[in-house]
């Protein structure tokens, strides 16, 4: 991810490496006087050197990472802080939120029911629309209501202490990982700098351009001529220069490339514009994420359709069941009987017409994420669906999503993202610093795509193309920059002119 420009200021009919003191004209009067005193019976000249295709597509590339980076490292660097914070909010939530998320152990625990009960009583103008019994020992339960005094899409989570019953506390929950306040805050921020949906477009622009950046800093990286091997992975020492900047730059983004397009591929998924194209693709390949049958009476359908990411219960139809209802408890149980063995489990309460969900929610190595629906009448089992059921698709689509939301691997996979946001960080500051180092720094020289060969541009081009129209904005921002340089060529031009 080099915001770098090797290419020296550019001078009319010059084409001698820097350094050199030769005139342009000299090449080709030495040419002439060659060839006019050259005998019939001398062997005819080399063949020019054909100029491989590295060489012809390293300039084009150097040109997109220069304006992409100068251009695009601020959203990045902006996205890459924010995902810092929200990496290191994981930890720092169970600290901020101490007192309503951990309790002494008791002997017993109470029944979920009369858990439940509890917090109704405590709030009563809620409405009770999912319970996630406490994982471990020590840990609140936590029973999610509808109420008028969230926010849209979240939900108000009463802590109730399993042991003695007493309430904890009640805080808004975001999301199917259970964001409090303090992460839920960071995560709008991270999302969408808290300005909704126009505010979307700054991450998926961000998400957009990462992986070109990283993998075309790659390519120039690896296609840079150094002296030893090692110099590809280790930072050179040495006294502060742009050489040295350029050194940590370039090694730290081959270590990170990988890890930066996975978060690239997998913001992606969930983008406004890109998301809508990468799901319909996912669809058309068989790959879409089933959804499990709850309603009563129904048979499985083949668990057709999309599962939504943020996977916070619905509140809009949840209430007392008309009809006969077994009870919490016993759903629990009737769960545990049908093959749900995770501790870590999501019950869903019943709406009209609908069944009890009980689902595992344990993302830790191995995935525990089977969910079955059951009959609240009797406990008859609706549907099942195991996670292993899942096509392909649909569970690198799951795993990608957590391991981009901190929740795959636990504190690894925290603290892997806070390493990879602080990497995104550093190679951005590198960049504008070797570009501040060699101003006025400016990319290599324009015409580049001349050079390419038409066999290779013609695909070239075509790809280009499609990517830009399957990814919205990194096409129109792509337009933009053309339109900016030729805009400084013209400038350019002008001045020459008036000079």
């Amino acid at each position: 991810m080099t915001i770098d420009d090797p290419a020296r200021p550019e001078t009319p009919g010059t084409t001698e490496a820097p350094g050199t003191t030769e005139t342009p004209e000299a090449p080709e009067k030495l040419e002439t006087l060659e060839t006019s005193e050259a005998s019939p019976s001398d062997p005819p000249p080399p063949p020019p050197h054909k100029p491989t295709t590295w060489s012809a597509l390293r300039p084009l590339l150097l040109r997109l990472h220069f304006y992409a980076g100068v251009l695009v490292a601020p959203f990045l660097l902006v996205a890459a802080l924010s995902g810092l914070l929200y990496a290191l909010s994981f930890q720092a939530e169970k600290v901020v939120y101490a007192h309503e998320l951990e309790v002494p152990v008791g002997d017993a625990a109470l029944p979920l029911s009369r858990q439940v009960d509890i917090a109704r009583a405590a709030n009563p103008d809620g409405t009770v629309t999912a319970v996630w019994p406490g994982a471990e020992p020590g840990a609140t339960t936590r029973v999610l209501m509808a109420d008028p005094d969230v926010p849209e899409d979240t939900s108000l989570a009463v802590f109730v202490d399993p042991y003695t019953g007493e309430v904890r506390g009640q805080l808004p929950s975001y999301g199917s990982s259970g964001a409090l306040p303090l992460r839920t805050w960071i995560d709008g921020l991270h999302r969408d700098l808290h300005l909704g949906e126009f505010g979307r477009n700054y991450s998926e622009l961000a998400a957009s351009w990462l992986w070109v950046i990283a993998l075309g800093g790659l390519l120039l990286w690896i296609g840079r001529r150094r002296k030893n091997r090692r110099a590809l992975f280790v930072p050179e020492g040495g006294p502060a220069s742009r050489r040295r900047t350029l050194s940590w730059h370039g090694s730290v983004g081959l270590w990170a490339a990988a890890g930066l397009v996975l978060l690239s591929a997998t913001g992606l998924t969930w983008s406004r514009y890109a998301g809508e194209n990468i799901g319909a693709v996912q669809d058309g390949l068989g790959g879409a994420t089933p959804v499990l049958t709850a309603t009563v009476g129904d048979a499985p359908t083949g668990h057709e359709g999309h599962e939504g990411h943020g996977g916070t219960p619905d509140p809009t139809a949840r209430g007392p069941v008309a009809g006969p209802d077994m009870g919490l408890d016993e759903a629990v149980g009737a769960a545990r009987a049908a093959g749900i063995d995770s501790p870590r489990i999501s019950v869903v309460l019943p709406a009209e017409g609908k069944g009890y969900v009980v689902k595992e929610t344990d993302t830790q190595f191995p995935l525990e994420l089977d969910s079955v629906a059951l009959d609240p009448a009797d406990g008859k089992v609706l549907d099942r669906l195991a996670f292993a059921d899942y096509p392909l698709l649909a569970k690198l689509t799951r795993i990608g999503i957590d391991a981009h939301t901190g929740v795959f691997l636990g504190l690894f996979n925290q603290l892997l993202l806070a390493a990879l946001a602080l990497a995104l960080v550093l190679l951005v500051l590198w960049g504008y610093r070797m570009w501040w180092l060699r101003r006025p720094g400016r990319p290599a020289a324009r015409g580049a795509w001349r050079k390419v060969p038409v066999t290779l541009l013609l695909p070239l081009a075509a790809a280009t193309a499609l990517v830009a129209w399957f990814v919205p904005l990194l096409g129109i921002s792509l337009l933009l920059f053309l339109a900016v340089d030729r805009a400084l060529a013209l400038t350019a031009k002008a001045r020459t002119r008036a000079g």
